[in-house]
């Protein structure tokens, strides 16, 4: 076998699978290799949930948020839903600025509502909204115990059940806001009808619901 043909058969043989380093570079790739680990190790890492643990926490549905597209300074929510064990709803309203992704979350979540955010000195116009709200006997003391708020609410966090809420019926939450944007009350109610949309109107009436006396 000549000299060319002994060129030609090595470049047909496979690389070293540890090809050999001149002993000066050797040390200095370890010397590299070394000081970037040390910089990694001095990095934040970022790590994402684990998918096992993720679904786990998806398939049971228990105080998992959901519907935050407004964040305030420091990343807080401006509101979050939060679906509870027993099927109720917990909500939590951390700025109350537009009332419509809160609405459009319960409405995701299978609640058919309407959510109003209302300013001291004003109220929803006209009311009452409906002409078939439950009585606030009714809507206290449902026949099935399962009244839509559940009472008492701790501002800035209310719960509701949407069990109380029934095919073809609305359900209406109308908050109370302060000057610095917190809830201040609520008034909640179920409509068998339609709700009128709320106007914003001056008063010096109580802010929430219909003028007193409207189920009598």
């Amino acid at each position: 076998m000549n000299e060319g043909e002994r060129e030609a058969l090595a470049g047909l043989l496979p690389f070293e699978a540890e090809p050999r380093l001149p002993n000066g570079r050797r040390r200095l790739l370890k010397e590299f290799v070394m000081s970037e680990i040390r910089r990694s190790a001095g990095r934040p890492q970022r790590r994402s949930p684990r998918p096992a643990l993720l679904a786990s926490a998806l398939a049971l549905g228990v105080a998992a948020a959901v519907g935050v597209p407004a964040l305030l300074g420091g990343g807080t929510p401006a509101y979050a839903v939060s679906r509870n064990a027993d099927g109720t709803l917990t909500i939590t309203i951390n700025q109350a600025k537009d009332p419509e992704p809160l609405e459009a979350t319960l409405r995701g979540m299978g609640v058919n509502a309407v959510v109003d955010y209302i300013p001291i000195g004003k109220r929803c116009s006209p009311q009452p909204r409906s002409t078939s709200f439950l009585s606030r006997q009714e809507a206290q003391h449902p026949a099935d115990g399962k009244p839509l708020l559940i009472w008492p609410p701790d501002e800035p966090v209310f719960r509701i059940d949407p069990a109380a809420v029934k095919p073809g019926q609305t359900a209406v939450l109308e908050f109370s806001v302060s000057a610095d944007g917190r809830t201040a009350g609520i008034w909640a109610n179920i409509s068998n009808g339609p709700v009128a949309p709320c106007t914003l109107a001056d008063s010096d009436e109580a802010p929430l619901g219909p003028p007193s006396g409207w189920d009598d």
